[in-house]
């Protein structure tokens, strides 16, 4: 498939009279050359700043910066053949820059200026992919937690965001449960304040903070960030629990929502799916509603929670929106169509961003293939050839860099 091309407008006159008044060397005037430079990749800008004053102070701008962000797009990538380093991309695949990372810590699916990586064995870090610092994280658990029987034994998941308000990040550890069997476990939920990877350096003075346990189990792994909040699906525990014959209430597209400002749950959110899955709008025929559990992921649809749908069967994503949190409102904005030469291994989406332009990043686990679909034209054109582990978006600014800190 074709590469996918950018598109966008041309800057505001807002944007051009907001950059600095020696940003026209009276070769060109500075709208014709907003737009030229605007034009071109954040790699050649960093070289052609050189050039001369004019140039260097107007890719400095941060009018400037917010235009180009937003007509070139980037992301975090996790390749399967170099998992030394997280990698910033954009949307050919093409590396820009390359961040050292772990043995072992796997990126999670944000968006932010920020990348965080963790282990499922206590160990979290963040990366400033601007700046190349890391911040570690301290593996010990909060004070409540230490005296926890088996607790070695739990394994990890994270959250990460960042409060608008405070200008904070914040780190949800989740530590899950043992087995399927016990009915009195308890997933412990341990949350810890950062102000940003400023150096490479460990955390020395921030501490986890115990959290109450949510009367329901998680699917750890399936948290998604949405502004400040983190969404989880209910776990796949009661699945179990169904088919063992115990009553349960719970259904697969239930979710289960935790503040990370407040540090408190929001409670259980019913999903979509429930109430028209036996209507004509679901005709695929399934034996047994709790097939969706697997089939469901969360994402963040530009600043929105959207549940996604994959019906392996007839290799189409349905695409859901939330649009009222307190009355459960949920409207299907999306139905995409799958290639029917795509691999049938596939049984649900790993991750989903939405682009400022409305086109929708799709990332598949199993493959490691991701594609750009475009409503516009119901098109899809797959990003790069190589094979991802996960992605991420990248919102900040590589305008910062030196030229020397580019590939």
């Amino acid at each position: 498939m074709a590469s996918p091309e950018p598109s966008s407008s041309p800057p505001s006159q807002s944007m051009v009279h907001g950059a600095p008044a020696a940003s026209n060397s009276g070769v060109l005037p500075a709208d014709v050359l907003f737009d030229v430079l605007l034009r071109l990749p954040a790699k050649e800008l960093c070289r052609l700043r050189a050039v001369c004053r004019a140039w260097c102070s107007l890719t400095f701008d941060p009018l400037f910066a917010s235009a180009h962000a937003a007509r070139h797009p980037l992301f975090l990538a996790s390749f399967r053949d170099d998992r030394a380093h997280i990698c910033v991309v954009d949307l050919c695949g093409t590396v820009v820059k390359r961040i050292p990372n772990a043995e072992g810590h796997q990126l999670l699916h944000t968006r932010l200026d920020l990348a965080c990586v963790a282990t499922a064995r206590y160990g979290c870090r963040v990366l400033n992919p601007a700046t190349g610092s890391v911040e570690i994280l301290p593996e010990r658990p909060a004070d409540d937690h230490l005296n926890r029987e088996n607790f070695r034994k739990l394994n990890t998941s994270f959250a990460f965001g960042r409060i608008a308000t405070t200008g904070e990040y914040k780190v949800l550890r989740i530590f899950d449960r043992l087995s399927l069997h016990g009915f009195n476990e308890q997933q412990l939920f341990e949350v810890l304040t950062i102000q940003g990877a400023s150096s490479s350096s460990s955390s020395g003075r921030a501490q986890w903070r115990a959290r109450q346990s949510h009367d329901r189990f998680v699917e750890a792994s399936s948290a998604i960030v949405v502004g400040e909040v983190v969404y989880f699906k209910v776990d796949r525990l009661y699945d179990a629990w169904i088919i063992a014959g115990i009553s349960t209430s719970i259904k697969p597209d239930n979710i289960i929502s935790f503040d990370l400002e407040r540090e408190e749950w929001k409670g259980v959110l019913r999903g979509p799916i429930a109430d028209i899955f036996f209507t004509d709008e679901y005709d695929d025929h399934l034996e047994d509603y709790r097939i969706l559990w697997p089939e469901l992921t969360l994402a963040d649809l530009r600043g929105s929670l959207s549940l996604v749908h994959y019906r392996k069967s007839r290799r189409i994503i349905d695409l859901w929106v939330l649009k009222d949190f307190d009355t459960g409102l949920w409207v299907k904005e999306y139905v995409i169509q799958i290639e029917l030469n795509f691999p049938t291994t596939e049984r649900r989406v790993k991750s989903l961003f939405m682009l400022e332009d409305g086109r929708i990043v799709i990332h598949f686990p199993k493959t490691g293939l991701v594609f750009i679909y475009d409503p516009r034209t119901n098109t899809s054109a797959q990003m790069g050839r190589r094979h991802l582990e996960a992605v991420a978006m990248y919102t900040g600014n590589l305008l910062s860099l030196q030229v020397g800190d580019m590939l």
